[in-house]
């Protein structure tokens, strides 16, 4: 029987990049005990972890992060060494429509998260620490030249992205004020695996092989840094060993593609592997009225995280998303329960009698 050695809280480890940190700490550390907690909300999917949900150091806890009586239920019963805080609401086009449910999950949440370690740590705080995972986009948009590194002021656009600010400061906010042991990374968009598909490339992918219309924001013009979700998880897992308390870390793939670029490139990619003739894909590109508030350029720089703790991308963006491509093609039910809702009901089944 293994002996546990740390007792990790990873919340919202059934959401994207969530599952991918939980399967790479599960496997790789079996003295870690990893508690997953996630509210199972639209991007919460427990069929993401089906490959770890009997190993003997996984635990499933549902849990939501704004109650502070479960979240404190749950420092009770497992007596948490870390946390890493992965939950959130995400996606920019939904908080435009729902900005209060981003002020409640990401700022209020992780005040609840911070309070707790704050409470249960204050004695005892060597060997703890508050992993705060974020994003990019709390430093706004960048004009066609420069990049952003740890000293860029924020400067966020969307409901979504001043959440997730407000999240940060109240993160720093907590080292300053009380010395809770703390790291943050921010990081540019994801893409692999287990993606919800509202989002930009499973959403391609999914329309492109049902011949559906490929929704682009106005000219296509806006640019991104990409990151395969795995080269993000590793990062992870380095500034979880080794980045220095206080710190924040930029991840990023040095990888801008602007979106009209990054859809030719997956249309051909899918008319090779959908047997297509070349060009027959793109014709579906619809070009769609422009979001409100949407950042022209992010791009990280991510020098610091590479030359401190030895990072670096394993990928470059060509074979990610082939790879990418390859999983959803493979793993049609996935897709199938993701976008008819289905997957909602996993939990229920799983854990019925139980």
């Amino acid at each position: 029987m293994q002996t546990i050695s740390k007792t990790i809280l990873v919340t919202g480890g059934a959401g994207f990049i969530g599952s991918h940190v939980v399967r790479l700490f599960v496997n790789k550390y079996p003295a870690y005990r990893i508690v997953n907690g996630d509210a199972l909300t639209y991007a919460g999917n427990l069929e993401n972890l089906k490959d770890v949900q009997d190993k003997p150091n996984y635990i499933f806890e549902r849990m939501d992060i704004t109650d502070a009586e479960r979240v404190e239920d749950l420092f009770n019963q497992y007596h948490f060494d870390a946390v890493i805080h992965l939950a959130a609401e995400s996606h920019v086009d939904r908080s435009i429509a729902d900005p209060l449910a981003f002020v409640k999950t990401n700022v209020l949440g992780t005040a609840v998260l911070l309070n707790t370690c704050r409470k249960y740590w204050s004695e005892k705080p060597e060997g703890k620490l508050f992993y705060h995972v974020s994003t990019d986009e709390v430093y706004g948009t960048l004009g066609e030249t420069g990049f952003f590194t740890e000293d860029t002021p924020y400067d966020p656009h969307s409901p979504y992205s001043a959440s997730k600010a407000a999240s940060d400061h109240f993160v720093m906010a907590y080292h300053d004020t009380y010395g809770l042991p703390v790291v943050i990374s921010n990081c540019s968009n994801n893409y692999g695996s287990h993606h919800f598909p509202e989002k930009l490339i499973p959403l391609m992918i999914n329309n492109i092989k049902n011949s559906k219309p490929l929704p682009v924001y106005g000219k296509g013009e806006n640019v991104r840094d990409w990151l395969y979700v795995e080269d993000h998880a590793r990062a992870i897992d380095v500034i979880f060993h080794k980045g220095r308390l206080g710190e924040s870390y930029n991840v990023g793939g040095f990888n801008e593609w602007k979106n009209i670029d990054l859809v030719h490139l997956l249309c051909s990619i899918m008319d090779k592997k959908l047997g297509r003739v070349p060009g027959e894909s793109a014709k579906l590109i619809t070009y769609v009225t422009d979001r409100p508030g949407h950042d022209l350029r992010y791009a990280i720089d991510a020098t610091k995280l590479n030359t401190e703790l030895g990072w670096s991308p394993s990928l470059k963006f060509e074979e990610g998303l082939e790879k990418t491509v390859d999983w959803y093609l493979a793993n049609n039910e996935w897709v199938k329960h993701v976008t008819s809702g289905d997957y909602q009901h996993f939990y229920e089944n799983m854990y019925k009698g139980r």
